[in-house]
């Protein structure tokens, strides 16, 4: 029988395919819940899916209703019940200058990052209060320190990303009487994909502002989702944690 202080949990992760939500997947693993490893890339999802003992892989595209209606029912239907913890890590960039941003672009960038974060909160929400109004659950979404630091050339992550603050402490007020708690976490610059292709010199001053002197690993952020994911964190309801080796 599987152990550990999830032991008995059922996890929906989006973005699981690499990066924060590969290693979110992981941990949540180790600490014994079951997992469904969510990304529009189903190949890297799957990839995912088979470093776990008790997961499998969907494909899904957050910024459509219907693949995310679609997941809560394979959700659902997989395990016979709604998932106890939702990790909203799925999120994309596509800087530039704001005079040269296409409109195509920052539209993507909302409809990933924030729309996408609003359509599985919601659709995985419904789904938990239907089962048992007072049975709870935790909702993890990720935003980014870039929602504070506010950097030159993404007007439209920046922005996003300090949707998902707002929104976080929404919906922390209005699913609060469910016993459904939402958190959200404000990773540093960490070695993923998505901070890979930064230009080498702005990741060596990145690092050089950073007061650890380094960027953080994956799981550095999984760990924080994996304790807010917990009952150990069963007072913790509507923060914005920043996790970035004291990077400002």
């Amino acid at each position: 029988m599987t152990s550990g202080i999830l032991a008995g949990k059922i996890a929906f992760v989006t973005g699981a395919g690499s990066g924060i939500g590969r290693a979110t997947c992981r941990l949540l693993a180790r600490d014994g819940a079951k997992i469904i490893a969510a990304d529009r890339n189903l190949q890297a999802a799957e990839e995912t899916a088979k470093e776990l003992t008790s997961a499998v892989a969907l494909q899904v595209d957050v910024s459509s209703d219907e693949s995310v209606k679609g997941a809560v029912a394979q959700a659902v239907a997989q395990w016979q019940q709604a998932p106890h913890i939702v990790v909203n890590s799925a999120g994309i960039t596509r800087d530039n200058y704001l005079l040269k941003m296409p409109t195509a672009d920052f539209d993507d960038v909302f409809n990933v990052n924030l729309r996408g974060t609003f359509l599985v909160t919601q659709h995985f929400a419904r789904a938990m209060i239907a089962e048992d109004q007072q049975r709870g659950g935790s909702i993890v979404n990720l935003s980014s320190i870039v929602a504070r630091m506010n950097n030159v050339g993404q007007a439209n992550y920046a922005a996003t990303k300090a949707g998902v603050i707002s929104f976080t402490e929404v919906a922390s007020k209005e699913f609060g009487k469910f016993r459904i708690r939402v958190n959200c976490v404000l990773p540093g610059y960490i070695d993923t994909p998505m901070v890979a292709v930064v230009p080498d010199k702005i990741k060596a001053q990145v690092v050089q502002r950073c007061p650890l002197g380094r960027m953080g690993k994956p799981d550095e952020i999984a760990e924080v989702i994996a304790f807010l994911a917990s009952e150990k964190a069963s007072y913790v309801n509507g923060a914005a944690i920043e996790v970035t080796g004291g990077l400002k």
